[in-house]
Formats: structure tokens, sequence, C-alpha cells
């Protein structure tokens, strides 16, 4: 048996012991038990705080728990304080996954990626959404609020975290990337 076998067969035994402990209540949910994603935290700025807040009443009728980091309005706010926020929450392991939404993401992401055990991911279609969890295992998400209309958000955020990391020859290189924030 290879590695990536014994690793196949570790993922199935943790998975299912996982799922034994969720409530049946719960288990028909929409929301992503095989990777324990049921906490996102979400983040905005003020361009793109009236998305965030369509996305959360989304994620919280799929289930999931959401802590809202803010910002509370349309007010104008610096992106890089919502979502430092974002990625605290997510490092600290308070919540498995993150979101945030600005103006066009890159601020967003860069902030986000200062934050030692953060892999941000700046999407912008299903195909980019894909890639950063199975091959990159992103645990945020950044997003140009008013690039997109709130359905596209919604379904990019949904595919996002139902989507599985592969692991398998991916994890070398995401190493490759956690080892930077030793050097």
């Amino acid at each position: 048996m290879d590695k990536q076998e014994i690793s196949k067969i570790i993922e199935n035994v943790v998975s299912g012991l996982y799922s034994s402990t969720v409530p049946k209540d719960k288990k028909d949910n929409h929301i992503n038990t095989r990777d324990k994603v049921i906490r996102v935290a979400v983040g905005s700025d003020h361009g793109g705080f009236e998305m965030k807040e369509v996305l959360k009443s989304y994620l919280k009728s799929l289930g999931y728990r959401v802590t809202d980091v803010g910002t509370d309005s349309k007010e104008s706010v610096d992106y890089p304080d919502y979502a430092v926020k974002v990625a605290r929450k997510v490092a600290s392991g308070e919540c498995e996954r993150g979101v945030m939404i600005d103006g066009a993401g890159i601020g967003s992401s860069m902030t986000c990626n200062k934050v030692k055990g953060i892999r941000a991911a700046l999407c912008y279609d299903l195909k980019t959404i894909k890639n950063s969890r199975e091959h990159n295992n992103a645990n945020i998400l950044t997003l140009g609020g008013p690039l997109h209309t709130n359905d596209e958000i919604c379904e990019m955020v949904k595919v996002w975290l139902e989507t599985r990391f592969e692991g398998g020859r991916h994890w070398p290189r995401v190493n490759k990337i956690m080892a930077l924030e030793k050097s």
C-alpha cells in the first residue's frame, strides 16, 4: 500500500467518525461536514457590505454558523481592518474558513495572507474557486463584491465551502507555501 492509499483510508475513517457525531437533524443540511466546515467568518468593507449581508443570510440558511466581523454599514472603512479580523478567526481555529468581500478582493487577499496559517485566495469564477480548494487548500476566500451578482457570490461561496482539498501530490506544494512563514 502506498502513502496515498493509506491517506485515503485514514481520511475515510476520520470522516466516518465525524459524521457519526453530527446530530441526525443536521446530517441532511448542505454544510460540508466531511471537512468539518461548520463555522465561517465573514467580513467586508463598505463596498462589500450589502453583499456580505446577503451571503450571511444564505450561509445561515444552509446551516453554517456565521461569525460576522463587520463592517456594519456602507460608511467608508479600511478593508485591512476587517480582512485581518477574518484571518485571525480562521488562524485561531475559531472558524474553519473565512470569506472577505471588498471592492476587488485584491487588497483583502494581500492582508489575509500576512497572518500566519492563512492561505487566502482571490477567486473570480467557479474554476478558480475549485482550484483554490482542491490544489491549494485555501482557508479564506476573498471576493470583489461589486464584480458579481448576489446569486453568483452565493454559488461561488457554497461551492468553495463544499470543495475538498485533494491532498496527494498537492501536499508538498502547500507545505512549501506554509514553510515560507518560518523563513
